[in-house]
C-alpha cells in the first residue's frame, strides 16, 4: 500500500482522499526538518504547502519518494532540480487559487487607488481627514500585467470590467489569445513607459527575478502604482522603497517579500504603501481547493500512474493513463532494444508516432523511449522517464518527436531510429491486438517479435543450415527455445533472429553463437 506524508497543514478533506483511494496517510504539520529527514524514507509521496522545505537533502533521504505535490501555484520550497535528477515527479495545483490570488490583486489595486488602508486607521484613530485622501479613479486607466498566464488573465478580465484598458507583457501570449482576452500584447519596455497601474502574475525565476529594479522604474511614468501578488524577489524592494520615497512610484501595494515571514521591512510604516501577508491565496475555497486537488493528483499517479500538472515530466490524466500504458511498454522496450544493441555514445534520438499513437499524448511516451535508451548505456546511473529528458540533454542528444496520424503499413507504429557515432539504426514496434508489445522492422529487416525475459538477438547472413546450426548450439547448451523469429532484408543477405528463451544467455553461449558460420553479430538481451 503506498504511503504519502503531509507535512503542511491541509484540509481534513484531503486525507480523506488519499484513504479513500487506499492510500496510508501520515498527518504531521510543522515537522522539524531534522524529523523529515529521519522520517522521509518511509513515504512514497509528501505532500507540502509553503512551510515544508523539501531540499536537496531531503530528496536524497527519500530513498523511496516518487512524488512531492505542492498545495499551490510556487514551489520556491521544492528543489525541482534534485527531484528531477532523483527521478521524483514534482507536482502542483496551478489552477486551485487563481481566482482567489486574482481578485487579492484586484482588491489591492483597489485600496492603493483610494487610499483605503490609511484613511481605515486613521477614521479609527477618530480623525476625519475628508481631504487628506485624495484618491484616484481606476476607469480609463492603463494596466499594464507582467504576465498573462492562469492568474493574468483573470486580472485582466476583472480589470476589463472596471472599464481599464489593459496592456500585457508575456513572452508566451500568442496573439490569438491577447485578442481573446482582449488585451493588446507589448514589450516590456513599452509597458513601463506606458502603464498608470503595474501587476506582477509571474514565478520567480532567473529570467524574472529582479524584474523590477532601478532601471526599470526609471522607464515608468511618473506616478505609476505597483501591485506585486505573484513572488518575492521579482522586485528589488531597496529600489522600490527609493522610488515611493522620491514620488516615481505614487503607492506600492506587496503581498509578498523577498525574505517571509517579513517581521521586518524597509516598507514598514510608508503611508503610500499598502502590505499584506502573503493572503494572495488566503481564503476558504481556495485553500479547500488546492488540497483536494493535490490529494486526488498525487492519488492518481500513485494508484493508476497518470501524472497531471507536473513540473518535471509530461503529464497525463487519469483518462489518460489506460490508453497509454500499452504503448509506454512498447515505448520502453523499443528504447531498450536499442540501448542494449548500441555499443558508442549516442548523437541524436527521432521517435516517430504513426497512426492511432499519434492522436494520443507523446511526450510521455517520448520520456520512456528515452528511459529505455539510456539505462542500458549509463549502468551505473538512476535512469527513469522523469530524468531521462534532462540526461539527454546533458549529454548532448538530440531529441525529436515526429507525428504521422496517417497509418502506413500499421494502424499504429513507433519506430526509434538512433544516430550513434558511427551510423544509424532503427527500430520499430506496434500493438497485437491493442495491447500486445510486438517488434515489427530492425533496421530496415521486417519480422514480428514479442520480447520475452531473455532474448537472443543474432544478426547474420542468409545462409542455408544456419537455422538448424543456432537451434543445436543452444540445444547443446541446455537452452530451450520458447519462440524463434526470423526476418531478411534479401535471400542470401543480411537476415535477422529474435529467439526468447527461457534461461538467461551467458557470454559463454554467446562466445558459442558467434562462432557460428556467417553470425555477424550476436547478443544477449533482457526485458
Amino acid at each position: 500500500m503506498p504511503k504519502v506524508l503531509i507535512s503542511d497543514n491541509l484540509s481534513e478533506r484531503a486525507i480523506e482522499i488519499f484513504e479513500e483511494r487506499g492510500i496510508e496517510v501520515d498527518f504531521k504539520p510543522g515537522m522539524a526538518p531534522d524529523d523529515l529527514l529521519a522520517s522521509i524514507a518511509a513515504y512514497d509521496g509528501l505532500a507540502v504547502r509553503s512551510a515544508t522545505k523539501v531540499t536537496a537533502e531531503v530528496l536524497d533521504a527519500g530513498q523511496n519518494l516518487k512524488v512531492v505535490g505542492r498545495a499551490g501555484i510556487g514551489v520556491d520550497n521544492i528543489d525541482v532540480a534534485a527531484a528531477t535528477a532523483r527521478g521524483v515527479i514534482v507536482m502542483n495545483t496551478p489552477f486551485g487559487n487563481s481566482i482567489t490570488t486574482a481578485e487579492h490583486a484586484i482588491a489591492m489595486m483597489l485600496a492603493l487607488a483610494r487610499q483605503i488602508p490609511a484613511a481605515n486607521a486613521s477614521t479609527h484613530a477618530g480623525k476625519w481627514e475628508k481631504n487628506r485622501f485624495m484618491g484616484v479613479e481606476l476607469t480609463s486607466k492603463t494596466l499594464g500585467i507582467i504576465g498573462c498566464g492562469n492568474i493574468g488573465s483573470i486580472v485582466a478580465d476583472r480589470a476589463l470590467g472596471l472599464k481599464m484598458k489593459v496592456i500585457a507583457y508575456d513572452p508566451y501570449l500568442t496573439p490569438e489569445r491577447a485578442t481573446d482576452l482582449g488585451v493588446e500584447k507589448v514589450a516590456l519596455n513599452e509597458l513601463f513607459a506606458r502603464a498608470d497601474f503595474i501587476t506582477l502574475h509571474v514565478p520567480l525565476t532567473d529570467a524574472t527575478r529582479n524584474i523590477i529594479d532601478a532601471k526599470a522604474i526609471k522607464k515608468m511614468r511618473k506616478g505609476v502604482r505597483i501591485i506585486n501578488c505573484a513572488r518575492g524577489g521579482l522586485i528589488v524592494e531597496k529600489d522600490l522603497k527609493k522610488a515611493l520615497e522620491s514620488g516615481q512610484v505614487a503607492g506600492a501595494a506587496i503581498d509578498v517579500f523577498a525574505v517571509e515571514p517579513a517581521t521586518e521591512s524597509p516598507f514598514f510604516g510608508m503611508e503610500q504603501l499598502v502590505v499584506t501577508p502573503h493572503l494572495g491565496a488566503t481564503t476558504i475555497e481556495a485553500q479547500e481547493n488546492v488540497a483536494l486537488q493535490v490529494a486526488a493528483q498525487m492519488s492518481d499517479f500513485l494508484t493508476t500512474g497518470a501524472v497531471e500538472n507536473a513540473l518535471n515530466m509530461p503529464s497525463f490524466s487519469a483518462e489518460d493513463a489506460p490508453r497509454l500504458m500499452p504503448y509506454m511498454q512498447l515505448a520502453e522496450q523499443l528504447g531498450a532494444f536499442a540501448g542494449q544493441l548500441i555499443r558508442t555514445g549516442v548523437k541524436s534520438a527521432t521517435i516517430e508516432y504513426q497512426g492511432h499513437v499519434a492522436e494520443l499524448n507523446t511526450r510521455p511516451l517520448t520520456a520512456v523511449v528515452l528511459k529505455g535508451l539510456l539505462t542500458p548505456l549509463l549502468e551505473h546511473a538512476s535512469v527513469n522517464m522523469v530524468n531521462a529528458p534532462v540526461i539527454a540533454r546533458e549529454r548532448n542528444i538530440d531529441v525529436t518527436e515526429v507525428k504521422q496520424e496517417r497509418a502506413a503499413d500499421y494502424q499504429t507504429l513507433i519506430r526509434l531510429t538512433v544516430e550513434t557515432e558511427k551510423r544509424k539504426r532503427s527500430f520499430s514496434g506496434t500493438l497485437f491486438g491493442g495491447d500486445k508489445p510486438r517488434i515489427v522492422d530492425v533496421n530496415g529487416i521486417s519480422l514480428e517479435a514479442e520480447l520475452g525475459p531473455n532474448i537472443l538477438y543474432v544478426h547474420n547472413k542468409d545462409k542455408p543450415g544456419f537455422i538448424g546450426n543456432l537451434g543445436r548450439t543452444l540445444g547443446d547448451a541446455g537452452i530451450n527455445i520458447a519462440t524463434f523469429h526470423l526476418g531478411r532484408a534479401k535471400a542470401g543477405e543480411d537476415a535477422i533472429a529474435l529467439v526468447n528463451v527461457d534461461q538467461p544467455v551467458t557470454d559463454d553461449i554467446i562466445k558459442k553463437v558467434r562462432a557460428i558460420p556467417h553470425v555477424v553479430q550476436a547478443q544477449a538481451l533482457v526485458f
